[in-house]
């Protein structure tokens, strides 16, 4: 599967674990790996998937934070959870995944938002991640 498939399917999960309490995960991602759609994923997969939202839902105060200080005019409390959703992910690469250049990030999460989200999202989620960009990459 590949790694846009993969960011996609975290994306998916991540946004279920919104709706519940951070020590619910594990009964989240069982539920969620338990549909029909998810059972084609390899254990591998699985793995990855879990792992990268497991290592998200750890830093999230830490990634909320920057998500405010970038969002210059919204709280993160106002930002829909499809796109904060993205924002999360997005920025947990940035910042904690060293083997995804920024760029793929920040394309990728507007990629998300293309398919997820509503219409002003994209640009909106291109605008916060592209202050996350070093001057060299924007």
């Amino acid at each position: 599967m590949s790694r846009s498939k993969l960011r996609e399917k975290a994306f998916q999960l991540l946004f279920c674990a919104e709706f519940g309490m951070q020590d619910e995960l594990p009964e989240q991602a069982q539920l969620f790996f338990a549909d029909e759609e998810q059972q084609m994923l390899s254990e591998k997969e699985r793995g990855q998937i879990q792992q990268k939202v497991e290592s998200i839902v750890a830093r999230l105060d830490e990634i909320d934070q920057k998500i405010g200080e970038k969002s210059v005019g919204w709280k993160v409390s106002r930002i829909g959870k499809v796109e904060l959703t993205i924002l999360r992910l997005a920025i947990y690469e940035i910042l904690y995944d060293e083997t995804i250049p920024v760029s793929v990030s920040i394309n990728e999460a507007v990629e998300l938002a293309k398919k997820f989200a509503a219409d002003g999202s994209p640009a909106f989620i291109n605008g916060v991640l592209a202050k996350f960009a070093p001057k060299e990459e924007k």
